[in-house]
């Protein structure tokens, strides 16, 4: 991968111009897609196979006059007045009308019908609502629907006397559409402060900020543009921006500062760019993969707005990862060496950035944290403990219109029903079940209403009423506690466990449903998933992890570390908008439980911020480690050359997410606060504190791992060692090179028994288009070699160079123009389809397990090639001579046995 994305990011420097014009081309493109086909956000909430669901499903085919969305118009009366006197009473009854003749209204109850139920004038006689029943469920309500019943609201207001109060909202208008604000612009402000503290140059902290820019912006077109599709919650394009600015300042900031590093070496400017992009690159496509895996495993709820949430917001991490390899380079290509304040006047070829001055800090911050491990380990668990400690009585809920600010209408709406009729007639439930079989519908209805009414929590039953063709009822339960506590997910519970006596007792199939059961039924089905959620995640971290730092304990550390920082998050969150603590400093509208879905996206999208840093952190040690074979030193080395960028990283990472908590959409602030709070435990407590310790403690045995599962699993380039190696070998073994296979000390240890060698210190040479027999001492040392210098098997040591290619760097692009073939299995039909793919170089093995018929065949057919590839036959007895071509010209042909170009023997 390394390899490819230095091209790619040389490219891009080269061909800055058509980048340019390709991404604002797209731009273009989605922005005109948006604004024709969009077809707006929605924040309906649908889980099907809930019985909240599928009730809700049967009312809107059975009694459709209770299946859609509902509002509430409140009045109060003046004081010492009631809303039976003549001032109050005939603005009610005029509003009422003129809802009635509204579209999309089903009914407008007036409170003074009272063949519409009870209930809806307060027991003091001081408050009455009138309750607005939609025929459409939520998501299908125009706003210009809710622009009239907004007009119709305001001209009640108009006509009641002054000292009266009146206010529109309830479920209709429980949530509002998210909107930027000052505080989000502050963390980009802050960002930018970093950034050139960080990368001490404007120009070059333009650019992360530019390319996140960039990045959002597509990505919430993209989002707007897919309403066309299907419905897509008004809270997606936030968090989708919110974690595209945050990842892609991120993204470019490892980038820039590896290329700023370079230049300061020596290294030309098109050069460094390629490397940046093939290093710090590998990284950050790796670590943008990470992050969308988990967002794509928001699908595991099995909840279609939570899927949509993961699909988008996994789209904008990956269009932040493409932005940063592909427009990025293009713009340090426009900038030229202005990026680099400081660069060294005489190029040098090393590419060892110099010393930073921050790196006696970090040194002091590592040395601290290995001088008593085991002291720093317990430390950093009793803290980030404390900080979880709160999770523990953590409760979860749909968000509605209690969380609104103060002095938003549809909160004035539900405070003042709270006052005046109790907390529960904010949050109606309905219980529902057909009538078909019973005689007398209307008594059985009021007689499982008046079961119902014995329970514990119930407030008022206002309406039990069937529907017109009778085979159908609805039962409106009130209950004494609000729609998201704890009684009132309780009375649901109570009702459910009456379906089977009530079915028995009088054939009503009673399912309770209406918008407060559906959002217990959210909350319970993103409680159940939680758990499945985890494992997935947890075990995605194992195996990743495994591979890309070939260690056991290394991806255990991590994984535990992660779970530490998930902790630390939800406690944090539990403490703020539970618990109160800084509540005033945070603007929360009002203290209680978080929104359902918080727990699951925080763990994903943390679960892919905690690897950046354990990937741009740890990989630099193991770099370190392999190269010296010192545990503990390379820990020091490791850390202070990336603890700069990664504190930068996760400052902008904090800042960027806490800007979203103070005047951030009701939906987003937890999981902002949560993101932050996450994102500041793992880097600065778990990565940069807690994983140094915990190396320390292991020392060599961090990085153990079984051989055979060393073997068995890929590799994973994550910090661009591959181009790394391929560019310390380009000027090898001459800069004016051409030869076919050049192999210098090629050296096999057998995987199998790590003690045996299968060839050692092999020295080659094979010119281009010439033709050479290669000796072996047996077949299996010779297979062994031909499959290395073929790019099919990876030598253990040693250099090698087959079509100019370094290997195993450029395996696949070797493989695909040497072919290889095991004749005595491939025959003559498998040469003839090789030869038919044109390869560069032919590959012949076991040429000495072949009969003298086979041989001859093999002849022929080698002497029939006009344009024969240069051919390389391996032998151990010399039976390769019978398939030697006589009648070929020397340049184009293989020569004779005695007369060979090369012979390339083992010892």
């Amino acid at each position: 991968m390394s390899s490819a994305l230095y091209s790619l990011g040389r490219w891009a420097a080269r061909s800055r111009a058509k980048v340019f014009v390709g991404w604002l081309a797209l731009l273009v493109l989605l922005g005109g897609l948006a604004a024709l086909f969009g077809d707006g956000m929605d924040d309906g909430v649908s889980i099907p196979g809930t019985e909240s669901q599928e009730a809700l499903d049967t009312l809107e085919a059975t009694f459709p006059q209770v299946s859609g969305a509902s509002a509430q118009m409140i009045v109060v009366a003046p004081e010492g007045e009631t809303v039976h006197d003549s001032d109050v009473t005939d603005p009610i009854t005029d509003a009422v009308a003129e809802l009635e003749n509204i579209d999309s209204v089903a009914q407008a109850a007036s409170p003074f019908d009272e063949m519409l139920g009870e209930g809806a004038i307060s027991d003091d006689e001081s408050a009455a609502i009138i309750n607005i029943q939609m025929d459409a469920a939520f998501t299908d309500i125009s706003d210009s629907v809710k622009d009239e019943l907004s007009n119709v609201a305001a001209d009640l207001d108009a006509a009641l006397p002054e000292a009266a109060q009146s206010a529109l909202g309830g479920e209709l208008f429980s949530n509002e559409f998210p909107g930027l604000s000052a505080s989000e612009l502050l963390g980009v402000a802050v960002a930018m402060i970093v950034l050139i503290i960080t990368l001490g140059s404007f120009i070059a902290a333009g650019m992360p900020l530019l390319n996140a820019l960039v990045g959002v912006g597509i990505s919430t077109l993209l989002i707007f543009a897919a309403t066309a599709f299907g419905q897509i919650n008004s809270t997606t394009p936030m968090l989708s921006l919110m974690l595209g600015l945050a990842v892609g300042i991120d993204y470019a900031l490892f980038i820039v500062a590896r290329h700023q590093d370079q230049l300061r070496s020596g290294v030309e400017l098109e050069e460094s760019i390629g490397r940046a992009v093939a290093t710090a690159g590998s990284a950050v496509v790796f670590a943008g993969l990470t992050v969308m895996i988990a967002l794509l495993g928001l699908g595991v709820a099995g909840i279609p707005f939570l899927t949509t949430m993961g699909i988008a917001a996994s789209a904008a991490v990956g269009i932040a990862v493409l932005v940063s390899i592909t427009l990025l380079p293009a713009l340090l290509g426009a900038a030229g060496m202005k990026i680099a304040p400081g660069r060294n006047s005489k190029k040098s070829k090393s590419t060892q950035p110099r010393p930073s001055r921050s790196a006696g800090f970090f040194r002091g911050w590592v040395r601290a944290a290995t001088r008593r491990p085991i002291l720093t380990i317990i430390a950093v668990l009793a803290v980030v403990g404390i900080a979880a400690f709160p999770a523990l009585h953590l409760r979860l809920a749909l968000p509605d219109a209690s969380s609104l600010a103060s002095d938003d209408p549809a909160r004035v709406t539900y405070d003042l029903v709270d006052e005046h009729f109790g907390p529960g007639f904010n949050g109606p439930l309905i219980v529902t079940g057909s009538l078909i079989t019973s005689d007398d519908p209307v008594g059985l209805i009021e007689s499982v209403a008046d079961e119902i009414e014995t329970l514990d929590g119930v407030a008022d039953i206002p309406l039990a009423t069937p529907n017109e063709t009778a085979d159908t009822g609805i039962i409106q339960v009130v209950p004494t506690g609000a729609p998201d506590s704890q009684a009132t997910k309780d009375l649901v519970n109570d009702l459910r466990e009456m379906q089977p006596r009530i079915l028995a007792e009088h054939h009503f199939d009673l399912s309770v449903t209406g918008f407060t059961a559906v959002g217990i039924d959210v909350s319970d089905k993103l409680g159940d998933a939680l758990l499945p959620f985890a494992i997935v995640v947890v075990g995605l971290s194992l195996i990743l992890l495994t591979m890309v730092f070939r260690s056991i304990a290394v991806p255990i550390k991590a994984t535990l570390g992660y779970l530490l920082s998930v902790g630390a998050a939800f406690g944090v969150v539990a403490l703020v908008f539970e618990d109160g603590f800084m509540a005033t400093i945070l603007n929360l509208a009002r203290l209680g439980p978080v929104i359902s879905f918080m727990p699951i996206v925080v763990m994903g999208v943390l679960f892919g911020l905690a690897m950046d840093y354990q990937v741009f952190l740890v990989s630099r040690i193991r770099e370190d480690y392999v190269h010296t074979r010192d545990a503990r030193r390379s820990i020091e080395t490791g850390f202070v050359s990336t603890a700069k960028v990664v504190t930068a990283a996760a400052v902008i990472m904090v800042a960027v997410f806490l800007a979203f908590v103070p005047e951030g959409d009701t939906n987003i602030k937890p999981i902002a606060l949560g993101l932050a709070v996450g994102v500041f435990v793992d880097a600065f407590l778990v990565r940069m504190t807690l994983v140094p310790a915990v190396l320390q403690l292991l020392g060599d045995r961090a990085w153990w791992i079984p051989a055979w599962l060393d073997k068995a699993m890929p590799s994973f380039d994550v910090e661009g060692e591959g181009i790394t190696h391929e560019l310390e070998l380009r000027q090898w073994p001459a800069p004016d090179n051409t030869d076919l296979v050049v192999a210098e000390g090629l050296t096999l240890i057998d995987p199998q028994d790590p003690a045996s060698t299968i060839y050692r210190d092999v020295n080659l040479a094979i010119p281009q288009a010439s033709h050479a027999r290669v000796y072996a001492k047996n077949s299996e040392q010779l297979s062994a070699l031909l499959l290395t210098i073929s790019g099919r098997l990876e030598p253990t040591g040693g250099k090698l160079k087959t079509c100019g290619y370094v290997l195993p760097t450029r395996s696949r692009a070797v493989r695909s123009r040497v072919g290889y073939l095991y004749l005595p299995q491939a025959g003559l039909t498998g040469l003839r389809q090789l030869l038919r793919e044109s390869p560069r170089a032919l590959i012949l093995d076991g040429a000495d397990d072949l009969d003298q018929y086979t041989a001859a065949q093999v002849q022929r057919e080698l002497a029939q090639q006009t344009a024969l590839p240069a051919l390389i036959v391996g032998t151990v007895t010399g039976a390769a001579q019978a398939m030697w071509p006589e009648n070929l010209p020397v340049r184009d042909a293989v020569l004779n046995y005695e007369d060979l170009s090369l012979q390339a023997s083992l010892t």
